[in-house]
């Protein structure tokens, strides 16, 4: 697990909480609730969360244990990794978007803001060529290459006015174009 996965999964102030009731020896989902005072409703979904990410696992004795070392692994794996000249000719506040949801040219998730999700899809919609036709198949096809979801892209590129659809067909109709 990479480090902006870890800080985005700890981001959230009840898994934040949560964490460090365990790391200051919590073992149960109750005695996280008494830490934490958080519904145990809220402790349920923020202890499920950490422990879908691997963050969590249920430790020898049955007890809450915490994976502490991801940190130190992720520490090291981001010193040894250059830094990325992926969208640097990107304007400084599309960049810090874009690098946050985009590595390598696959969209790691798709913000929930409106205005960041904005950003990724202009980004997406220079896959596109201005005044050509593609088929639904081939829009599928440029984008699995950035996210395997294809349709909930296709959904959000139509909506944000950036392709058209039309009798089987697709074609941009908005966005940024590069002169």
């Amino acid at each position: 697990m990479d480090a902006a996965t870890i800080v985005g999964l700890l981001a959230d102030d009840h898994r934040r909480r949560c964490w460090a009731a365990l790391e200051l020896g919590a073992a149960s989902t109750e005695e996280v609730v008494r830490a934490t005072g958080l519904s145990a409703g809220d402790v349920g979904r923020a202890l499920g969360r950490l422990a879908s990410s691997g963050l969590l696992v249920q430790g020898p004795g049955g007890g809450l244990q915490l994976q502490s070392n991801v940190f130190a692994v992720a520490a090291r794996e981001a010193k040894q990794r250059p830094p990325s000249t992926e969208h640097d000719d990107q304007p400084e506040e599309i960049r810090r978007v874009l690098r946050n949801f985009v590595t390598e040219g696959r969209i790691n998730s798709v913000p929930a803001a409106a205005g960041k999700r904005h950003v990724l899809l202009e980004w997406l919609a220079q896959d596109f060529e201005p005044g050509r036709r593609y088929s639904e198949s081939m829009v599928n096809l440029i984008l699995g290459r950035r996210y395997a979801d294809t349709a909930a892209l296709r959904r959000y590129l139509v909506d944000e006015g950036l392709l058209d659809r039309a009798d089987g067909e697709y074609w941009r109709s908005g966005g940024t174009v590069a002169v």
